[in-house]
């Protein structure tokens, strides 16, 4: 009989699989293996002879060692998905499985770096249904006093957000249909978000932020098995919405700016508030600015200028990107305290999965770096850590393990 490889860790061939995109039978054609081997191989049945895991792991594009390392425990809190209803399980799971490998990163750089203390105010409810509109304007409220906002626009949402210790992540994720997801993890009692790049445009991208933020905000304590009901998953969503726009346009300050609720008058506020012509329709609507019959007039006009495929300003508005995890990357390598090959036996990814996740230039990972600009370096300080400017890490004494 073969033996199997020691360290096996089955999880691991499962969330590499579902982060690839591919089923059992799928990847057993990669392998010129059965279905049935994967199947035993992910059941923890049987574990791969050295041979065979060499083959997986070149199909699956990953490190031997990722395969040898027991999976994180990400604890049972609900992963929310964004448009969840039109998406196919198996893109829920890619979609999991790569922000679930952004949490590791992060860990792994938490090991050298102090990352923003986490501030996100939470709603102590654990029941949707008791979740009233009034508390969703009050939390939309208290995160931007929390934050020192103000009530007027935002001018970079990602940035806030990971200023209060949310780790964001935009990818592509090969999809129209996913706009994004996020959940709090057990591992560092840190949020996660992953934001699609797939349709991205400055409004769109910021909506889908506060969308996620409404979701770690307002759904904390909400059980994962309540979001496998269609119409409690629909009324979450809604009100994880209502959360984004009463974020992006408080009330008073807003309303104040509607000179015209027009489509012609919601123009120059777009470019304000960086918000879509959309979104300021529905805002209207919630704040009972307009009623229902003038709110269908707005969206038809809106249809017929052909704007629910693009509308006017998208093509001009800097699209926000995430900053917190480059720029963690990018400290330890130009303080010399970690190499970038040391850093990928350390995530156990390969290089252009840091990459994507880390929101770094393609080919970093693998560069000497000549060619790249360098960003200007933190001052070091002397623990115990001291508050930073927005965006920036304070570095901590190295720990215990070598160059």
């Amino acid at each position: 009989m073969r033996n199997g490889t020691p360290g096996f860790q089955s999880e691991r061939l499962v969330e590499a699989r579902d982060s690839r995109g591919l089923t059992q039978v799928a990847l057993a054609d990669l392998i010129n293996r059965t279905s049935s081997s994967i199947s035993r191989w992910e059941a923890g049945n049987q574990s791969p002879e050295p041979e065979a895991l060499e083959t997986l792991a070149r199909a699956l594009n990953l490190p031997i060692s990722f395969f040898l390392r027991p999976k994180l425990q990400h604890g049972d809190n609900p992963m929310f998905f964004r448009s969840m209803a039109s998406t196919t399980q198996a893109l829920r799971r890619r979609t999991c499985g790569r922000l679930h490998w952004a949490e590791e990163i992060a860990l792994t750089l938490q090991e050298w770096l102090d990352l923003p203390a986490v501030n996100v105010p939470r709603l102590d409810v654990a029941d949707y249904r008791e979740i009233r509109e009034a508390d969703i304007e009050r939390m939309a409220t208290e995160c931007r006093r929390a934050w020192g906002l103000g009530s007027g626009p935002i001018s970079d949402v990602l940035l806030v957000m990971e200023n209060a210790g949310i780790c964001v992540v935009k990818e592509e994720v090969g999809s129209g249909a996913m706009d994004g997801l996020s959940h709090w993890s057990d591992a560092d009692h840190r949020p996660y978000v992953l934001i699609a790049a797939d349709k991205d445009t400055c409004a769109r991208s910021r909506l889908d932020a506060a969308h996620e933020l409404g979701h770690l905000v307002l759904h904390a304590r909400v059980k994962e098995k309540t979001l496998a009901d269609a119409a409690a998953f629909k009324e979450v969503e809604r009100q994880a919405f209502l959360f984004a726009g009463a974020f992006l346009l408080p009330g008073e300050t807003f309303a104040a700016e509607v000179w015209s609720p027009t489509l012609n008058g919601f123009l120059p506020l777009k470019e304000r508030w960086k918000v879509s012509l959309g979104a300021m329709i529905k805002r209207c609507r919630t704040l009972s600015m307009i009623n229902d019959e003038y709110e269908q007039r707005l969206w038809k006009h809106y249809s017929s200028r052909g704007w629910r495929k693009a509308e006017p300003l998208d093509d001009i508005m800097p699209v926000e990107v995430p900053r917190l995890l480059s720029r963690s990357v990018r400290l330890l390598i130009d303080e010399g305290i970690r190499t970038r090959e040391q850093l990928l036996d350390d995530f156990r990814l390969p290089a252009t999965d840091v990459e994507s996740l880390c929101g770094l230039p393609r080919g970093f990972m693998t560069s000497s770096g000549g060619d790249l600009v360098t960003l200007p370096r933190v001052k070091e300080r002397q623990p115990p850590a001291v508050e930073t400017a927005p965006g920036s890490a304070t570095l901590i004494p190295f720990r215990g393990r070598g160059n």
